[in-house]
């Protein structure tokens, strides 16, 4: 533990504050996935952008466990996938080209999640996607954007497509993938994300039921879009998610605080 300690002090160091304050960040967030069971294997990824111009972001090392990811060995790539200094290790090619696609050109998409949980890829299976049948459902009625599947996203011609699918909206179901958010934060594509988790896991427990399911009336629907927008943004539109997720954070302090070496 001392020795990455030291890395981690090393690296601090060298990229300062703002980068050190993101990279703790986000490795917190690999652990809140792994916590909530939303993890596979060692895919899907989440990023965010570092500041500055050359659109760089950090994502894990393929490889590695969520509950494995540290501040220290996050690996900063570019738009082409290729390292920024010096990493021990690999980057998975499928999840660059996801990640890329939106990094670079959504200047305000500063942190992307991706998932494949049973249930975001059990509605992504469904032709109707994301039924308006719950509460975290109505709350993003008619903003959820659909990307027809391509097979494994390995071909770079993708990623426009995929920008054009997901446009200027924050919630994209990858069809027959998965689903993936993205925000202006960290804490605002999880919260993004953990809603639209709900909402799959909901509706598919309601279609279990084998009874009609109620859709409200159009009033009610924008009603829940705009009330649900107000409820987010307790502390200003700035901070969407920021409650949530630091409560989660102090979950995973006290249970492994090791992600902040």
């Amino acid at each position: 533990m001392d020795g990455t300690r030291e890395i981690g002090s090393a690296l601090r160091e060298q990229i300062g504050e703002a980068e050190w304050a993101l990279r703790v960040q986000l490795a917190a967030c690999y652990r809140i996935i792994d916590h909530l069971g939303w993890t596979e294997l060692i895919w899907s990824h989440t990023t965010v952008r570092v500041p500055g111009p050359e659109h760089h972001f950090l994502i894990n090392p393929y490889g590695l466990r969520y509950d494995e990811v540290t501040a220290s060995n996050l690996v900063k790539i570019d738009l082409d996938g290729k390292p920024v200094g010096p990493t021990a290790h690999l980057v998975n090619p499928a999840g660059f080209v996801i990640h890329s696609a939106i990094h670079r050109v959504r200047e305000d998409a500063k942190c992307v999640m991706h998932t494949h949980t049973v249930a975001g890829m059990a509605v992504a299976a469904q032709a109707g996607g994301v039924l308006p049948v719950s509460m975290y459902a109505l709350g993003f009625d008619g903003q959820v954007a659909y990307h027809d599947f391509e097979g494994p996203s390995l071909d770079l011609g993708e990623r426009d497509r995929l920008a054009a699918n997901l446009g200027n909206r924050n919630l994209l179901v990858l069809r027959t993938h998965g689903l993936l958010t993205c925000g202006r934060s960290i804490p605002e594509a999880f919260v993004y994300m953990y809603r639209l988790q709900r909402a799959c896991e909901i509706q598919l427990a309601a279609q279990a039921g084998g009874g009609p399911l109620i859709v409200p009336p159009e009033a009610v629907r924008r009603a829940s879009v705009e009330n649900t927008a107000q409820f987010l943004a307790t502390g200003g539109v700035a901070t969407f998610g920021e409650l949530e997720f630091d409560a989660l954070v102090r979950l995973m302090d006290r249970k492994d605080p090791s992600f902040r070496t």
